[in-house]
């Protein structure tokens, strides 16, 4: 490869990352608009714990089912 055309390589680089940075940022613009509300921290509060979820932070317990003899 010639001098001038690693010249325009770099340039069509330089060019292509500018562009993908361009839509990266639009796309991260476009999910930040449309999420959901962040959970408040309230752990019962749709964590699903009444569903027998163990909400975050809490200790998974042992099925009460099995007896581990099986």
């Amino acid at each position: 490869m010639s001098g001038e055309d690693q010249q325009q390589r770099a340039e069509r680089l330089a060019a292509a990352l500018r562009e993908n940075l361009k839509r990266r940022k639009a796309q991260a613009r476009g999910r930040k608009d449309d999420a959901p509300a962040r959970d408040t921290g309230d752990a019962t509060a749709g964590s699903g714990a009444d569903a027998g979820e163990a909400a975050v932070g809490e200790p998974v317990k042992a099925n009460p089912t099995r007896t581990g003899s099986e």
